[in-house]
C-alpha cells in the first residue's frame, strides 16, 4: 500500500511539473544498436552506430540534441513527425537527415516484413545521449 501512494505522488509529481504522465515510448522489443566508430573532438561526439530494427517494431517517440543522418542499409525505413503524419519511407540506399531540439519528435518504424538496418552518424553536444525520450504526440501508433 505505501509503495503503490508512493508511486501515485510520483505520477502526481510528474504530471505537475510536465503538464502531462510520463509516457515515454521505449524502442520495440529486439531493437539493437551498437557502436562502430566514436570520435571526440571540440567539445562534439561523432557516433556511427548501426541499427537494428525488428519487423512490426519502431523506435520510440524521441529527439535528438544534434544532428542525425542515417543511411537505409536493409529494408525501410518509415519515419513519421510529431503531427502524425509520414514525411518519408526510406528503401536501401536512402538517406534520411533529422532536425535536432525538442521541437523535433519523431519515430521511426519498420513496417516491413524484413529486418531494418540503419548506418547513423550523430554529431552532438559530448555526453549527450543518443535519443531524448518524447511521449507519444497522439498518433495512432508506437
Amino acid at each position: 500500500m505505501k509503495l503503490r501512494r508512493i508511486a501515485g505522488s510520483l505520477l502526481v509529481t510528474t504530471m505537475v511539473a510536465t503538464g502531462s504522465p510520463a509516457l515515454a515510448t521505449p524502442p520495440g522489443p529486439g531493437m539493437t544498436a551498437t557502436v562502430i566508430r566514436k570520435v571526440t573532438a571540440g567539445g562534439t561526439d561523432w557516433i556511427l552506430r548501426e541499427i537494428t530494427i525488428p519487423p512490426g517494431q519502431a523506435t520510440g517517440w524521441h529527439w535528438h540534441s544534434g544532428r542525425v543522418s542515417g543511411l537505409v542499409k536493409a529494408g525501410t525505413l518509415s519515419h513519421y513527425g510529431a503531427d502524425c503524419k509520414s514525411d518519408g519511407v526510406y528503401q536501401p540506399g536512402g538517406v534520411i537527415q533529422e532536425s535536432s531540439g525538442p521541437g523535433y519528435v519523431h519515430i521511426g518504424v519498420n513496417h516491413g516484413t524484413t529486418p531494418l538496418v540503419l548506418e547513423v552518424l550523430y554529431v552532438q553536444p559530448a555526453g549527450s545521449p543518443f535519443a531524448n525520450d518524447a511521449p507519444n504526440p497522439g498518433c495512432g501508433f508506437q
